[in-house]
């Protein structure tokens, strides 16, 4: 296993990290609380005796189960080879009070005393906001005082210029955990993000390395140009190598789900910064990003400007969605998205065809045409 410098925590992370939000499941769900322990125990230790040593939960993940799983994973002397990550559900958050109880029911959880990382999750502008108000802050920095936190950090979903404004917005932040891949270089914190991030010492860890799998198996179209470039690496390992050359990632976490995909994982990891892309491979990794940019159903770019709707309504998250079946056969995954993780009130249907966004959208996008037709696709 190689291993990277943590940011200025002064510790050492193995390159691969494990998320714990995809493991397997009895019922073949994603992330459904039915997980199937026996493999995921397994896999777990293997990664860890094999050098892993960062581990990556929620309060929410496989339905609030990830976290107790862990505890009981880690048993046999396992918690103290690795550093462990949680993260507050700030959305659920109406106070300094419920902070520290969800931290406290999370280490019971865990059956730990502390937590290496506590992470604010899936930070955005509107939470970063809530964060502020309700001075959680200063309640995290209690934490670490009294010896519940070790590090403190956040997760991100949003554009560049909120990820800059919260880099900058606490001198604390030890760690940054940022969607990141060769497909999202111009996306939210992309490339420019994670170099701020860590020119400002914050270590930064990547997820959705594969985007969710999309990139381990991309589009026929995409698979045949790995024959035209004679490429002989699996694209899993490709896109995990174009990561691993930057050296301002510590660690890419990877949600794996069976034993196969941590073998494979592994391998990859242990060649990581040893095994550079050859030319071919680079211009390989720009046509698959054209190649699959062209699939893009909407020209939506998430600038927001179309926001806020007068009727609640999530424009960008609706188009991404919409955009993510288009371009990775991903239309199962959307749906599911869909109806798990957008409350009604920020569905396609709740769209009055007012068109005030349509005014604001500078790629002149019908958006009240289309509400209907990602609400028809997505709610089956």
């Amino acid at each position: 296993m190689k291993y990277r410098e943590l940011g200025r925590t002064g510790r050492r992370v193995s390159v691969l990290g494990f998320g714990c939000m995809r493991l397997p499941t009895t019922d073949g769900q994603p992330g459904s609380p039915n997980i199937d322990e026996a493999a995921a125990a397994r896999m777990l230790r293997l990664a860890v005796d094999r050098g892993v040593n960062y581990l990556d939960t929620a309060y929410t993940y496989h339905g609030e189960r990830s976290e107790s799983f862990l505890s009981r994973a880690l048993s046999g002397g396992y918690r103290e080879k690795v550093m462990l990550a949680t993260k507050s559900p700030v959305w659920m958050v109406r106070g300094p009070r419920d902070f520290r109880r969800f931290l406290e029911e999370q280490l019971r959880r865990l059956g730990a005393d502390r937590v290496d990382f506590y992470l604010f999750h899936g930070l955005n502008r509107k939470r970063w906001e809530s964060v502020i108000e309700l001075g959680l802050l200063e309640e995290a920095e209690r934490a670490v005082r009294d010896g519940l936190a070790e590090h403190l950090g956040f997760s991100f979903h949003d554009r560049l210029s909120s990820f800059r404004r919260i880099v900058d917005g606490y001198e604390g932040w030890a760690l940054a955990l940022v969607q990141y891949n060769y497909m999202d270089v111009a996306s939210q914190a992309g490339s420019e993000g994670v170099r701020y991030a860590a020119s400002r010492g914050l270590a930064v860890a990547v997820m959705e390395p594969l985007l969710g799998g999309c990139l381990a198996d991309p589009p026929r179209e995409a698979r045949h140009l790995f024959k035209e470039y004679e490429v002989s690496r699996t694209p899993a390992d490709l896109a995990l190598q174009w990561l691993w050359e930057q050296p301002e990632i510590s660690t890419v976490l990877s949600g794996m789900g069976d034993l196969r995909q941590v073998e494979e994982n592994l391998q990859s990891a242990e060649r990581a910064g040893s095994d550079p892309l050859a030319p071919r491979e680079l211009e390989l990794v720009e046509r698959i990003r054209g190649l699959l940019e062209a699939r893009r159903e909407v020209p939506c770019t998430g600038c927001g400007y179309c926001l806020p709707c007068p009727s609640g309504v999530n424009i960008p998250g609706l188009f991404d969605l919409l955009n993510y079946a288009s371009m990775y056969d991903g239309l199962r995954s959307s749906r599911l998205r869909y109806r798990r993780f957008f409350p009604a009130e920020e569905r396609a249907d709740r769209c009055t065809g007012c068109g005030e966004c349509e005014e604001k959208c500078p790629q002149g996008i019908p958006i009240s045409e289309w509400m209907p037709r990602v609400h028809a696709l997505l709610a089956e």
